[in-house]
């Protein structure tokens, strides 16, 4: 046998052997529960980008969410594929059946429990007003120029606050951006994504206020996270809160966050509300 015969058959010995120990460890996987997903053997993401909750990384999705989904796909033996989209439209990908969740740091509230399902409560969170002027209430944002993410629980509310003196931006980095450059009086956000912003450097001479709540505003008060998912999946549904039930228990959720430097506490959410 000539040296690149040789050399062809061991190539082939170590394909298929590769192939062979790939398919045994798929089969050694057990899943935790029963689900139909858009993809069988994935788990389809609509993902909302939205440091440090929700990003798009050169391995895939990333953040609080993403490595959350990651621990849950695992247990469950899925592939994770994930898609950017717009925070505008996340939330109709899951509707359309696009996708099977979406991430994003998105909070539970009434108006989405009617059209999709919403998960567990993850982790908590609250709302912050950046400016540099330091404004710390809801009165203080009265007839300026304010802006906020659009497709946000906050929108509504904040319309009917300020009418045409609302802004909608497409992420929160041009958010920021806006707020900073001083092209708008104030800004509407998660208060941990605007901590983390300034951890990295953005947003210098903005301050973060978590104003005090306000009947005008209900939907900016302390608020739950969830995975919304397609209401009619009742087992995707049931899988997803056993699943985040189980990573809160064994501390994962809490190291997450802590390993992207927030606060491990947040973890501890509560009993599950609607905003």
């Amino acid at each position: 046998m000539t040296s690149y015969s040789r050399n062809a058959a061991l190539a082939a010995t170590t394909i298929l052997f590769g192939l062979s120990a790939v398919s045994g460890a798929q089969a050694a996987c057990t899943p935790k529960h029963k689900f139909p997903t858009i993809v069988t053997g994935e788990l389809t993401v609509a993902a909302s980008i939205y440091a440090p909750y929700s990003t798009m990384e050169s391995t895939g999705i990333g953040g609080v969410d993403g490595d959350i989904v990651k621990k849950i796909a695992a247990m469950e033996c899925l592939k994770v594929s994930a898609t950017e989209v717009t925070s505008a439209a996340a939330v109709p990908s899951v509707i359309s059946g696009r996708a099977d969740i979406t991430t994003g740091d998105w909070y539970r509230t009434a108006a989405r429990a009617k059209v999709v399902g919403l998960t567990d409560p993850i982790y908590s969170d609250v709302t912050a007003i950046y400016s540099k002027a330091g404004l710390s209430t809801i009165e203080d944002l009265v007839g300026k120029q304010i802006g906020t993410v659009s497709g946000f629980l906050y929108v509504e509310d904040l319309r009917k606050l300020n009418g045409p003196g609302l802004h909608l931006y497409p992420n929160a980095v041009n958010l920021q951006q806006d707020v900073t450059t001083g092209r708008i009086d104030a800004a509407i956000d998660s208060l941990s994504t605007g901590v983390m912003a300034q951890k990295n450097g953005q947003m210098a001479g903005v301050q973060l206020k978590v104003p005090p709540l306000d009947p005008r505003t209900p939907s900016m008060a302390p608020a739950q996270s969830t995975f919304p998912y397609d209401k009619a999946d009742e087992a995707l549904g049931t899988a997803l809160n056993e699943d985040i039930a189980a990573l809160r228990k064994d501390g994962s959720i809490a190291a997450i966050l802590k390993a992207h430097g927030l606060d491990p506490a947040a973890a501890e959410v509560g009993p599950p509300k609607l905003l």
